[in-house]
């Protein structure tokens, strides 16, 4: 006798991956023109250094390099973030990177005219840092309007990645470059860096833009909306301020000379490599998140990744070993790597697309800020401390951040996905 057994269910579809964001039309243009101009700016920064210094022998001088360009980001920060969200954000950046563009050029000229002296430079320097008040926060607000949401978060990894990666050569080739050719030969370079960047920023389609809305209030009461909204949404005011003083308080960067000379005795070598460490961490991280992006617990990990942060900055402190000192200092970067994927997502997420650019003009002087004047809280404190009592003190600082926030923050610390922190998945009170 035959059984007759019923029709066993057809399998579940197996999701086919999300297709990867470097196949997305336009993306990988974004991405070599965003390398272009880091290239640039890079590489000009290595050359204006060391000519200002040739030109004054005075140490203070290079205080005043980072000054000139400091100061116009902080006077801009309201026109900037303003702007970026009432016009095109693809124009100011183009317009942003032409302006860089013709700062390389001046300085090139410059290099041929002694004369000018060192304040022709400021100058320069000035006038760059109003461009960069406006590129920053244009290039953070551009890339939510390049690829679809689904993609954001890898794509600020591999944006990352790539930036870091940059950061890493520029200098490196800057200094190959006036080597072989001075001034004049490296300031052409960039400017053609730039020139290369604003062409490819032409070829990327803008398919995401929200439709621009109607002009409500004055610069100043659009701006305060933007303040007003990051003060409302926890998650943003925590991601942003966690970064700020866990960088501020935590940092070792600046610590790294005196380190390398009286702790572990390596000589320059040693300090080029310890600078290194900490890069080639976030590199390896950058890459690993751009193939492989994850999307659960993303509160919870972030807290974790800058605790582990600090406790590596820690084990740096005590160590007198060289090989235990780099590889903390691998480890560090690569905590730091994955803080710096989920916090650009979960700002973004975040954000409506019609405040993007107050919000990360905001952040961006956060950022800012935490390398300037953490750089500044690590030798003031090493000068009044000893180095590794500073050190360590930082890095207990940092793990003590990383507690308190969790604690005052707790809707950013139980996010599960990015898109719940979307604003229409958010209240606005805490």
């Amino acid at each position: 006798m035959s059984t007759h057994r019923p029709p066993s269910p057809a399998p579940s579809p197996v999701p086919s991956p999300a297709p990867s964001v470097y196949r997305h039309p336009g993306f990988m243009a974004f991405l070599l023109a965003r390398l272009a101009a880091v290239f640039a700016t890079q590489v000009q920064a290595v050359v204006v250094a060391w000519q200002v210094y040739d030109l004054t022998r005075e140490p203070l001088a290079l205080a005043y390099v980072g000054l000139a360009q400091f100061l116009p980001m902080l006077c801009l920060l309201l026109p900037a973030g303003d702007l970026i969200d009432r016009f095109s954000r693809k124009r100011i950046l183009t317009l942003s990177w032409s302006v860089g563009a013709v700062c390389s050029g001046l300085l090139w000229w410059l290099s041929g005219h002694g004369s000018a002296g060192v304040m022709g430079v400021y100058a320069v320097l000035v006038l760059f840092g109003c461009s960069r008040a406006f590129s920053g926060p244009a290039l953070q607000s551009l890339l939510p309007q390049i690829v679809p949401r689904e993609q954001l978060a890898q794509a600020i990894a591999a944006n990352s990645m790539l930036m870091r990666s940059a950061s890493i050569g520029g200098p490196f080739l800057g200094g190959l470059l006036y080597a072989a050719g001075g001034g004049a030969l490296t300031y052409l370079v960039c400017l053609a860096s730039f020139a290369a960047g604003t062409a490819l920023l032409l070829r990327v389609p803008v398919a995401h833009a929200a439709p621009l809305g109607p002009t409500q209030g004055s610069m100043v009461e659009r701006f305060g909306a933007g303040i007003r909204f990051i003060r409302s949404r926890p998650i943003i005011l925590g991601t942003i301020s966690l970064d700020l003083f866990a960088v501020l308080l935590g940092g070792v960067v600046a610590l790294l000379p005196i380190y390398a000379h009286e702790v572990l005795h390596v000589g320059p070598q040693g300090l080029g490599a310890l600078r290194s460490a900490m890069a080639i961490g976030e590199v390896a991280m950058g890459f690993y998140l751009s193939t492989r992006p994850f999307n659960r617990n993303v509160g919870r990990t972030m807290f974790i990744a800058v605790a582990v942060f600090g406790v590596a900055n820690l084990v740096f402190s005590f160590s007198t070993v060289f090989w235990l000192s780099f590889a903390a200092l691998m480890v560090a970067g690569a905590a730091d790597m994955v803080s710096v994927y989920i916090r650009g997502a979960l700002v973004q997420f975040s954000t409506p697309d019609a405040m993007r650019g107050r919000v990360n003009a905001v952040n961006m002087l956060f950022i800012g800020s935490s390398n300037e004047l953490g750089e500044f809280r690590a030798g003031t404190s090493a000068a009044w401390l000893g180095v590794v009592p500073a050190a360590v003190l930082g890095g207990l600082c940092t793990l003590g951040v990383v507690g308190t926030w969790a604690l005052v923050f707790t809707p950013l610390r139980k996010v599960d996905r990015f898109e719940d922190a979307t604003p229409a998945a958010q209240s606005p009170g805490r």
